[in-house]
């Protein structure tokens, strides 16, 4: 089976040494493969996915909204949060789902973060979206830069979380950060550091960004975009093959890949 990562920058991405894993765990020959696709280019692999050329794909930036509005029928979870991240072929129609959800959950179980304090989501994009689909049954607060994308997104997920602008006055509690911020080395405003009671960073990079370095010095849980991503992809796989594998299988394909970047001098991007 042929399956595909979507989207732009793809080059460094680790999802294929993960699926390529999982692939080999399960006895399935095929392949996949990160694809770096502009508009043309993306819709030219939906066609490939309708055809059966593919078996399924994932999506990432910055094609995520566009998979959600070019499906046949997508999830309920897709839909309230608008991005797709995992498309397949059901039923002859092309079928997409969102497993950042998926991903959110597994990552707060690997980390431990504790459920017993407010979420303090950093953003208002999709990642935001997904976690406050995964995190729902706790109290939530959006911190954004443009509160009415905020506010948007929490009507159209339908949760009732609070919305805050970006700045120290920010609550106690777990933070998400649903933000770049780290990729490329920048870590968290220290208010937000300070107020932190766990931390599950979306963001990374080259290694363990600032921030979770930081938090983990000072004995808070922490969970990372790793950690989300091992999550995530179990769960695509799960939908691509109807075959549950182990997420060790997958974190294992992504140390070896990342080993072998550190050895060579290839620069980790996600």
């Amino acid at each position: 089976m042929r399956l595909a990562l979507l989207g732009s920058p793809v080059a460094h991405s680790l999802s294929p040494a993960m699926h390529r894993a999982a692939m080999a765990h399960a006895n399935l020959t095929g392949d996949y493969e990160a694809r770096d696709v502009d508009r043309a280019g993306f819709s030219a692999s939906l066609g490939e996915i309708r055809s059966r050329i593919l078996a399924g794909a994932n999506v990432t930036m910055p094609h995520k909204q566009t998979a959600n509005e070019s499906c046949d029928r997508s999830s309920d979870r897709a839909m309230r949060v608008g991005a797709v991240n995992t498309l397949v072929l059901k039923d002859g129609e092309l079928y997409g789902d969102n497993t950042d959800i998926d991903g959110v959950r597994a990552a707060w179980a690997t980390g431990n973060l504790p459920d017993e304090w407010p979420v303090v989501i950093l953003g208002a994009g999709g990642a935001a979206g997904a976690a406050l689909l995964a995190t729902r049954d706790r109290p939530q607060y959006v911190v954004a830069r443009r509160p009415q994308q905020a506010g948007a997104l929490i009507e159209r997920i339908g949760v009732d979380a609070t919305v805050m602008s970006w700045g120290p006055r920010i609550p106690r509690g777990v933070i998400v950060n649903a933000t770049s911020l780290g990729m490329r080395g920048e870590t968290l405003p220290g208010h937000v550091l300070e107020r932190a009671r766990g931390l599950l960073d979306m963001a990374y990079g080259e290694g363990t960004t600032p921030a979770v370095a930081t938090l983990r010095d000072r004995g808070i849980p922490v969970a990372d975009g790793l950690d989300m991503l091992v999550g995530q992809a179990v769960r695509s796989f799960a939908i691509w093959t109807g075959i549950e594998v182990e997420s060790s299988v997958f974190r294992r394909g992504a140390a070896e890949e990342l080993l072998k970047r550190s050895q060579s001098g290839t620069r980790v991007v996600e």
